[in-house]
């Protein structure tokens, strides 16, 4: 008879690939039934974006059919995001707050942070977007929408909401080409509400697309929240690869632990399957070598991003399968992997 301590013996030898500690020290695995000669349990992994879920599953359900007498293996892959500690703020608690900056504008920050964030959504985790961007707010188009839904009196505003998204941008607040000419207090004032005076509820992961440059806005945010960690987005030049090293310090200075590095526009595939790079090539590598940091992942160049953004159908929801699509999924997971590790290295230190 198959015993459930033979099950977690054998689960003993699984390793999380990120954590680098087996799944049962970790507290993933749950419900583990026996029925003859069928084994049943679940996997709670700490992301539902995890990159390595197929991997996980794979090797638990080999090492039971291997180590116990079991036939069958029924593996229930759940997920529940881990957090160093709970942000409560206002009644709204994040559990991650990833800051998407860049050196200079142009290199497709807010795209990347928009496609992100509902990748993240795609896999099942609760997520919001805060627009930074105070003084180029495009996350309102790149969304199909122009206003916040109605508020009842008394109640806190509610952000807008797309696709599984909640959104809350400057640009829902301010006539279309309205140029907003703030000094840093009103910033830092912009900053504070939109994190208390809205009612984001309870989040996975709250994704801030920051203005490009190193500036009020980034200050402002790392005062008032604590930022699980900051993504920089460059192009492969290098003029901008030079600007995203001073983003890259910055965030250093603030003393904000750096995920990685994207790179976008990396190349343009042309139709014989070559690749044209328009910008230089491996400009965003190169930049997380030097600062030894994680590389990411690189988007490339296609005019369905573009076309995407302007009429309001985001690549990763409209053409998840193509090669833009397919890289901003796994430069979410990949990010979604960073968070969980940071979260269980400031665990482990207490």
């Amino acid at each position: 008879m198959i015993t459930k301590e033979q099950v977690l013996n054998a689960l003993t030898t699984v390793m999380d690939p990120d954590l680098h500690r087996d799944l049962v020290s970790l507290n993933m695995i749950k419900d583990v039934e026996i029925q003859g000669e069928k084994v049943s349990f679940s996997i709670e992994l700490t992301t539902p974006s995890c990159p390595l879920k197929g991997k996980i599953e794979a090797d638990a359900r080999k090492a039971v059919l291997t180590m116990t007498e079991a036939k069958e293996v029924d593996i229930n892959m759940t997920a529940k995001v881990k957090q160093p500690k709970t942000v409560d703020l206002s009644g709204n608690c994040f559990k991650h707050v990833i800051a998407v900056g860049s050196g200079k504008g142009g290199v497709g920050k807010s795209t990347a942070s928009l496609n992100i964030a509902l990748a993240l959504v795609r896999d099942g985790a609760k997520v919001g977007l805060l627009d930074a961007d105070i003084y180029g707010p495009n996350i309102p188009r790149m969304l199909g929408i122009d206003r916040l839904p109605p508020t009842l009196e008394g109640q806190k505003v509610k952000p807008a909401d797309a696709f599984g998204l909640k959104v809350v941008s400057i640009g829902f607040l301010v006539q279309a080409g309205q140029p907003l000419i703030w000094r840093g207090p009103m910033l830092h004032s912009a900053i504070q509400q939109f994190i208390t005076d809205f009612d984001w509820g309870d989040l996975d992961y709250l994704v801030v697309d920051l203005p490009p440059g190193t500036g009020d806005v980034q200050l402002s945010l790392a005062q008032s929240l604590p930022i699980s960690g900051a993504v920089i987005v460059t192009t492969p030049q290098q003029v901008a690869v030079d600007d995203a090293y001073r983003a890259v310090n910055m965030f250093e200075k603030l003393e904000t632990p750096l995920f990685g590095i994207v790179e976008n526009m990396s190349y343009l595939e042309m139709p014989d399957g070559s690749h044209q790079y328009i910008f230089g090539e491996n400009g965003g590598e190169r930049l997380a070598t030097m600062v030894s940091a994680r590389f990411l992942g690189r988007i490339p160049l296609d005019p369905k991003i573009g076309i995407g953004g302007d009429i309001g159908s985001p690549v990763v929801l409209q053409e998840p399968l193509t090669p833009a699509g397919e890289a901003l999924i796994s430069i979410a997971r990949n990010i979604a992997a960073e968070a969980s590790k940071e979260a269980f290295r400031k665990n482990q230190a207490g």
